[in-house]
Order: structure tokens, then sequence, then C-alpha cells
């Protein structure tokens, strides 16, 4: 196939004067030459296209592919994720991993959050609060756990997100809106164990690739998954393989985690992220449907490596599933 490849680059945005924690979700350019490499190697031929910007000038001359390989982020707004996807279903594109409905949905945690609780999902309690309006009533009792309703990468996430007063709540929630310009997403924290799990397929056919532990060590931020300890995990972070016979919670992990990828209608491959409450049980966190894809340092392949899948046979089965769905 004649496979168009979307993204945005972090070396781009850099040279534009963007500052690092801006670009942060963005890809790097090994990660374009890994995906490059691994369709190669499966037999398509590639173009480079880039963000949306490029994209519509790309549409503008006429250009067309049979699939277009979408990890493109977006910069602006609560629907930069959608972007790419929205235009080309325009154009009658089909494209890799979810539609601009899931992406927006689950770019705002708070959203996602509802449609998990109302599906009848364990997620901890929470509440949206917006920038500029008066602090409402928590409904639910300290510790909280604060981060932006609309970043990733642990961006924002920071020891002062762990909130084990009431009445430090307003400040921090001021602080991050301020920083961040969006609402913050105030939750129940959830004081145990911390996973991911990796989902390949779309629909009844969507599977657990596997599910690691994110283990952190004693020179991390504690407590958390922050942005620090993100970008410092070398030296911060160990993950650990599960399996379902060493670990009993690990089925209940992956069950909840793929309960909460269909019910949101992820396509062809995402990430879930799972945390335990103080007695054990486990919550959905969050869900990452455009999940990073370096081929060493992001959470999907690094799942992929403990389980001795090849990166080619990753990219292929995110493929396959769009073709299947096309």
């Amino acid at each position: 196939m004649r496979m168009g490849l979307t993204y945005d680059l972090q070396s781009e945005y850099l040279a534009q004067g963007y500052g690092e924690e801006e670009t942060a979700e963005f890809d790097r350019d090994d990660t374009i030459e890994a995906i490059e490499g691994a369709l190669a190697e499966l037999g398509h031929r590639t173009e480079r296209i880039g963000n949306a910007r490029n994209l519509v000038k790309a549409l503008a001359r006429g250009a067309t592919w049979d699939l277009v390989f979408n990890i493109a982020e977006g910069l602006h707004g609560m629907g930069r994720e959608a972007q790419v996807p929205a235009i080309l279903d325009v154009y009658g594109i089909p494209y890799t991993f979810s539609d601009p409905l899931v992406l927006s949905l689950t770019l705002h945690k708070g959203m996602t959050k509802q449609v998990i609780r109302d599906a009848g999902l364990a997620t901890a309690p929470f509440l949206v609060v917006d920038a500029g309006e008066p602090m409402m009533p928590i409904p639910f009792r300290p510790p909280y756990f604060v981060k932006p309703v609309a970043e990733g990468t642990g961006k924002g996430v920071s020891p002062e997100s762990l909130v084990r007063r009431e009445e430090d709540l307003a400040g921090v929630c001021t602080r991050l809106a301020e920083r961040f310009h969006q609402p913050v997403l105030v939750e129940g924290f959830l004081a145990g164990r911390e996973f991911t799990v990796g989902i390949v397929g779309t629909g009844s056919k969507a599977e657990v690739l596997g599910a690691i532990e994110v283990v952190l060590g004693s020179q991390a931020e504690p407590g958390m998954y922050s942005y620090g300890n993100k970008k410092h995990y070398e030296d911060r972070v160990e993950y650990r393989l599960l399996r379902a016979g060493d670990d009993p919670l690990t089925g209940q992990v992956e069950a909840l985690a793929l309960s909460a990828y269909k019910v949101l209608g992820c396509r062809d491959a995402g990430r879930v992220d799972v945390r335990c409450d103080g007695e054990g049980r486990p919550h959905f966190l969050e869900i990452n449907p455009l999940a990073g894809i370096h081929p060493v340092i992001s959470d999907l392949p690094i799942i992929c490596s403990f389980l001795k899948i090849p990166y080619v046979a990753l990219i292929g089965r995110i493929v396959a599933s769009a073709v299947e769905r096309v």
C-alpha cells in the first residue's frame, strides 16, 4: 500500500521557539524513522506528511493515500488530537487509530471518567474544576490528586498534585489552571499499585497484549507517575511485566482495561492506565488511544519487548486492524 505518515515532530516545534514541556507529547525524529522502517519491511511505500497544516496543503495539491498512519497529537485546543482524523474523514481517506469523536472525548479526562463511571466500571471519585470559577464543594474526602484535564505525558503532574488538606486544594487548582489554561481534574487519590495495559485490535477483536506495573524507585518523586518521573524514567522507574499466573490481580487489571477500551470505542491499538486503591482494588485512571510508539521508550513497545513481540509485528497488527475496518 501507499501510506502517508502524519505526526507532530518535536524538533520542528522546538526550532520554532516552543518550549520543552509544550512539545513533550510530540514525536522524536527516530520514532518516524522506526515506523517508516517497519512499514517498509511489511512491504508498504511511505510518504512523510507531518502535521495537520502540512496535511491540508498536501490534500489541496491533490495528494491521496491508501492509508494514513496517524500519530499526530495536534497543538491547540481540546480537540487537537482529532484534527488530522477529521480532515482525513472529509476526504474519505482511511487512517490508523481512533476517530475524531474518541480522540476528543478521551483527551478530556473528566468526560472520559464520566463515561467510564456510567458504564459501571470502577474509577476514583472526581470533579472537574473550571478555571476562574468559584471552588465547588468536594463530595469526597482528601487526599486529592489534581492534574490538568486535557494533557498527556504526565504534564502538570508533580508532587504538588497530591493534596492532603482540603484547605490547600483551591490554590493548587488555581495554579494549574493558570499555567495550562484549562480546567483541572480533582480525583480521590488512589494509594495502591499502578499499571499500564497495552491493547490491540478493534471492537470484539480487541485483545490485551500485556500489562506492566510501574514501580517507582528510591530517586523518584513519590506516590505518582509524574512528568519528572516519566522524563527521567531510566533512573527513577522500573517496569515489571505481569502475568496472570504469577499475580492474581493481573486478570482484574487487564479485564478492566479491555472493558474501558471497548466502552470508549478505541480502535487498532492503545494503552490504558489502571491504579489500585488502598485496599488493592483496581480503578480506571486514564486511556491513551494514540499511545506513544517509540520503539524503545514508549510504554506500548516496552510491553511488546517484554513479550518478545518485534516492533515490526506491532506495527503490522495496527495496520492489519485498520485495513480490516475499512
